[in-house]
This record gives structure tokens, C-alpha cells and sequence, in this order.
């Protein structure tokens, strides 16, 4: 009988050790009580509480978690309706002011982040709304984490998943947006053909320059080729003086190498006299000299006789 109740007593030993004895693993950490109020809070490891006396309060996790509500319905600025919904990154940093801070930790930062978001969608307008959500996002992360400060949560990140306008604003917008890519392409096929007729224009008028450069060119080309045949008429005929002067001057030279008589250089000086007098002239002066070898000649023909 008594063998019999040891092992009772054994078993029932074991079992509340086996029960009291607890791993906390990581990233987690528990609250524990004590006869109702706060003992301490058990890290990662092997711990062990008083049976009867002590509990575990709350099991807490301390990586970051993530928290999609659902979408909210908002008023912009200039009284559109439409609906937003968020997601929300935060962390517990300290595990006894999130199980006494407040009731319903997830709850409260629910119902934060709809007043929150209302508050800063009705300064915006619909425009701004849609193109700032990076101003929202950082709004929103900034008062969430300041207000979730004394319930041991620290809000990381906050995102604007979906904005979702009223319907009769979004076929509005679908219009816009048609309408803008209308306005592009006309924009872009306008710039095109001002392109092609800029193209157009400057390969006109670098034809033109090309063709005035070639009649320039051609020009030059035959003001020098004229000049050289003048050059070369005036060379010819400057060659064709000197030879006739040269040839004069050979005869002169003949001439007087043969000394000749003064009745010849009377009869040549009558033949040049006959030339000159089948001009046009009307009337002839006749110098002293000739007339005296006029009649020198007449002289010498009489006596030839």
C-alpha cells in the first residue's frame, strides 16, 4: 500500500514537472504571472515555473508580422468617396506592454489605421490621392508608430495596397486617359510630319546649294579657261610681233649691210608713200624730203632711159 502510493506521488511529480517546465523558442518570448500580476518575461531557453502559482500569461512572436485589412471607405478633399485598403508591417519590441497596453493590440491598430487614413485622404484631393501614395505611406507609418509606441509594437513599414475610385470615376478616367493617348499620338504624328517636312526643306535646300556651288564651279572653270586662251591668243600674237619686228629688223640690218644707194631708199620711200596714199584719207601731207627724193627718182629713171 504504501509502495503504492509512492509511485503515486512519483508520477504525479513528474507530471507536474514535465508540466512546468518550459522551452521558449526563438523569436518568441512568454509573459509570465505570478498570482495574477506580472513576474517576468522568459527569453529563448529552458525555464521553469511554480506549479499552481505561476502561468504563462501570453505567448508573444517577435518577427515582423504583416496585417492586410480590408479596404476603407474614405472622402477625398473634394467629396469623393472611395476605398483604400492598407497593409500594415510592425513588430513587437517589448512583450509585457503589448499584453497590458491595450485589449486587442490587432484591433486597435485596425481601427488606428482607418481614422488615420481618413484623416489624411480628406486633406488630398482625388489627383493627389492617386499619385501620392508614397506622402500617405509615410504619414501613415509615422502616426501609427508614435500612438503603437506604449503598446510594445513598432509599425516597420505601411503600404497603400489598393485605391479603388467610384465607378463613374473610373469610366471618367478611362476617358481621360484615352482622350490623352489620342492627344499623344495626334502629338506625336504631327511631330513626325514636321520632322519629315524639316527633312524635306534642308535636303531642298542643300540641293540648291550644291547645284549654285557647281554653277559657281562651272563659271570659274570657264572664266579660267577663257583667260588662259586669251593668255594664249595675246601670247601668239606678242610671238607673232616679235617675229615680224625681228623679221624688220633683219631686213633693216640687211639693208644696211648692203649700203644701199640713196635712189633706192628714194623708190622705197615712193613705194611706202603709194601705200599710204590708199587710204581713205582726203588729204595727204607731202613732206620736204620726199618731194626731193621724188624728184631724185624721176631723175634716175629719166637717165635709165
Amino acid at each position: 500500500m504504501g509502495l503504492t502510493v509512492g509511485i503515486i506521488i512519483g508520477i504525479i511529480l513528474i507530471i507536474l514537472i514535465a508540466a512546468n517546465v518550459k522551452v521558449v523558442p526563438q523569436a518568441n518570448a512568454y509573459v509570465v504571472e505570478r498570482l495574477g500580476a506580472f513576474q517576468s518575461t522568459w527569453s529563448v531557453g529552458l525555464h521553469f515555473k511554480l506549479p499552481l502559482l505561476e502561468k504563462i500569461a501570453k505567448k508573444v512572436i517577435l518577427k515582423e508580422l504583416v496585417i492586410d485589412f480590408a479596404p476603407q471607405p474614405v472622402i477625398t478633399k473634394d467629396n469623393v468617396t472611395m476605398r483604400i485598403d492598407t497593409v500594415v508591417f510592425y513588430q513587437i519590441t517589448d512583450p509585457k506592454l503589448y499584453a497590458y497596453g491595450v485589449v486587442n493590440p490587432l484591433l486597435a491598430i485596425e481601427n488606428l489605421t482607418a481614422t488615420t487614413l481618413r484623416n489624411i485622404i480628406g486633406d488630398l484631393e482625388l489627383d493627389q490621392t492617386l499619385t501620392s501614395r508614397e506622402i500617405i505611406n509615410t504619414k501613415m507609418r509615422v502616426i501609427l508608430d508614435e500612438a503603437t509606441d506604449p503598446w510594445g509594437i513598432k509599425v516597420n513599414r505601411v503600404e497603400v495596397k489598393n485605391i479603388i475610385p467610384p465607378v463613374e470615376i473610373q469610366d471618367a478616367m478611362e476617358k481621360q486617359m484615352k482622350a490623352e493617348r489620342l492627344r499623344r499620338e495626334v502629338m506625336i504624328r504631327a511631330e513626325g510630319e514636321k520632322r519629315s517636312a524639316i527633312l524635306v526643306a534642308e535636303g531642298q535646300k542643300e540641293s540648291q546649294i550644291l547645284a549654285a556651288e557647281g554653277e559657281k564651279q562651272s563659271a570659274i572653270l570657264r572664266a579660267e579657261a577663257k583667260k588662259e586662251a586669251t593668255i594664249r591668243v595675246a601670247e601668239g600674237e606678242s610671238e607673232a610681233i616679235v617675229k615680224i619686228q625681228t623679221a624688220k629688223a633683219a631686213g633693216i640690218e640687211k639693208i644696211n649691210e648692203a649700203n644701199p644707194s640713196n635712189g633706192f631708199i628714194a623708190l622705197e620711200s615712193l613705194e611706202a608713200f603709194k601705200k599710204a596714199a590708199d587710204g581713205q584719207a582726203t588729204k595727204i601731207i607731202i613732206p620736204s624730203e620726199i618731194q626731193g627724193m621724188a624728184g631724185l627718182a624721176k631723175s634716175l629713171i629719166e637717165i635709165a632711159k
